[in-house]
């Protein structure tokens, strides 16, 4: 039997092909690291888009909901402002006091439960005869007399204005006693 004998290494040639490997070992970490880099910039980048959408999903959500809220109650009030002419006509039919008149009963209970209703809705009367006449509540359509109260102040409400919170819905057409 023949022994085999161990080749000799030349440490040369076996110190250049470590060196080539290590060197390759780098360049290959190198770029795995570029890449992580980029990866980790990209999912920050991708992070903040998401985020950046949700603030403004959560936004449009709200300014949708406002404007959902908006739109009711500006129909409310505009059906309430067709419904004040019934109320005037009301009020005129029950000026005229008819004791034990079923109709005069009928049309004031109406006008109780309209009154109610508007009420419950946040709708006020504004009929403001005695006091300094307000331009962003009232309409002045005619002067009073002298005689009828201080002047600059309303001294007869010919149709009442209502108001709905701090919304006018119809001024008051008022007489007002002029300054001299």
């Amino acid at each position: 039997m023949t022994k085999k004998e161990p080749k000799p290494v030349d440490t040369q040639e076996e110190v250049k092909d470590e060196s080539a490997e290590q060197q390759a070992c780098e360049r290959e970490q190198s770029e795995t690291e570029k890449k992580l880099a980029e990866a980790e910039q990209m999912r920050d980048e991708y992070l903040a888009l998401a985020q950046r959408v949700q603030a403004d999903f959560d936004n449009f959500r709200r300014r949708n909901r406002q404007v959902a809220s908006d739109s009711f109650e500006d129909g409310a009030r505009a059906f309430i402002k067709t419904i004040l002419p019934v109320c005037d006509n009301l009020e005129r039919a029950l000026k005229e006091y008819r004791e034990n008149d079923p109709l005069y009963e009928g049309v004031q209970l109406v006008m109780r439960q309209l009154t109610d209703a508007l009420s419950q809705r946040g709708v006020q009367a504004v009929s403001r005869q005695g006091e300094v006449f307000d331009p962003t509540l009232e309409d002045a359509v005619a002067p009073g007399d002298t005689g009828e109260g201080e002047p600059g102040t309303v001294c007869e409400v010919l149709q009442k204005g209502y108001r709905m919170g701090d919304v006018i819905l119809r001024h008051a057409m008022v007489r007002v006693v002029p300054n001299l």
